[in-house]
């Protein structure tokens, strides 16, 4: 395998390449599905497809609900609708997310409050979740980052203790565990992302789920435009009206055939990450013991899904350096959030200026993606690691 006397800078180098940080994984089986859905001639969403893909994904990660959505975001909104949150009501969720939880709480009525991250899994930081709890916290909403768990123990523990749900946003945590437990089903109500940028893929897409029956039911209200239109076709009422909040959050059944394509191939994908994610362990090893960057860890408690490979590089500086000599050779590196805490409209409409979330901070500036998709070739995975060698030598 590589080792470091490889890798030492030459004036030979190899031409650069083009590898993009991310591709969706597209065979034809997904052609085919289309295919069927366009000559079924139903294009609208809840139909055959929709109901065979909720049923796989129940079935694949013990879900006892499943409600397919256009998109993870609006599988969150609908998680805060159901909160029915008030003017100054308050949700706790890590600032190191994507804008998405965010939104999703203030288009529910509360607020967010951010809370910091642990240094090894980026994901809440219980101590800091305790501190932030007031009288006005209705909920906590964690987030599960490359596909690692949050420490669910601890946060359901606490969410005991204040008597509060928990909402996990789980947008890259499909087919990932905690403790023997998928991600998503573990708190009062969980939301999956079927964006492009994940795993498994429709393109856009989400879903919404639940293991408890009366949040089921009020899903599916919320999800119709606020109507029971899902009681009527179960024929437990002779029409259906409008009867509570909602939107249009209905998955098309041509998306929810790509979905079903992909889930064909869910052992052909996790197995092809974490082999990729195991090379890049190995030959990135010696660079971690030379204290040039930190590799990924995954507690004994998770067992990802290995979306994302991130190093963590000691500065911002230096983080901007390598990626800017990575781009140069044709690797599609990148860095993540900027954190929400810190964002302008943080700033100006929630008042975060001057909140301290240093390992936050710290993560965010010296976060580096690395390139991972089923399809990247181990030789490409190679030459990304050649190329840290020779920007970190």
């Amino acid at each position: 395998m590589t080792n470091e006397k490889n890798h030492t800078k030459n004036s030979s180098a190899p031409a650069a390449k083009n590898i993009s940080l991310n591709k969706p994984f597209v065979d034809e089986r997904i052609i085919d599905e289309v295919r069927s859905v366009l000559a079924a001639g139903k294009l609208s969403g809840d139909g055959s497809v929709c109901r065979s893909v909720e049923r796989q994904i129940s079935g694949l990660f013990s879900l006892k609900h499943v409600l397919l959505t256009t998109s993870c975001t609006h599988a969150l909104e609908m998680a805060m609708m159901m909160l029915d949150l008030q003017p100054g009501d308050e949700v706790i969720t890590p600032s190191f997310t994507f804008v998405s939880g965010a939104n999703a709480i203030l288009r529910g009525g509360g607020k967010p409050v951010f809370c910091e991250i642990t240094g090894d899994t980026f994901t809440m930081d219980v101590r800091d979740l305790e501190r932030c709890i007031s009288p006005r916290t209705k909920a906590i909403a964690p987030v599960h980052y490359a596909g690692v768990a949050a420490d669910m123990d601890a946060v359901l523990e606490i969410a005991r203790k204040h008597k509060l749900p928990v909402i996990e946003d789980a947008a890259q945590g499909m087919n990932a565990l905690y403790k023997g437990k998928f991600l998503g089903g573990i708190g009062d109500a969980g939301a999956y992302s079927f964006h492009d940028t994940k795993n498994y893929v429709s393109g856009e897409g989400g879903a919404f789920i639940t293991n408890t029956e009366a949040l089921a039911r009020r899903a599916e209200i919320i999800r119709e435009k606020g109507t029971n239109r899902e009681n009527f076709l179960r024929g437990e009422v002779d029409k259906y009206t409008w009867v509570d909040v909602g939107s249009s959050y209905i998955l098309s059944e041509i998306l929810a055939g790509v979905l079903r394509a992909q889930l064909k191939d869910i052992d052909v994908i996790q197995t092809r990450r974490e082999r990729i994610h195991g090379i890049y362990m190995e030959g990135l090893r010696d660079l971690e013991r030379r204290e040039k960057l930190r590799l990924p860890i995954i507690p004994a408690y998770s067992r990802s899904n290995y979306h994302i490979f991130a190093i963590l590089l000691p500065s911002e500086g230096e983080r901007n350096r390598v990626m800017r000599e990575m781009k140069t050779r044709g690797i599609g590196a990148t860095f993540h959030y900027i954190p929400l805490h810190s964002s302008p409209y943080a700033v100006s409409h929630l008042g975060t200026e001057g909140l301290a979330l240093p390992v936050t901070d710290s993560v965010a500036g010296g976060l580096l993606r690395l390139p991972i998709y089923p399809q990247l070739a181990d030789e490409d995975v190679a030459y990304v690691i050649d190329a840290l060698h020779s920007a970190l030598a």
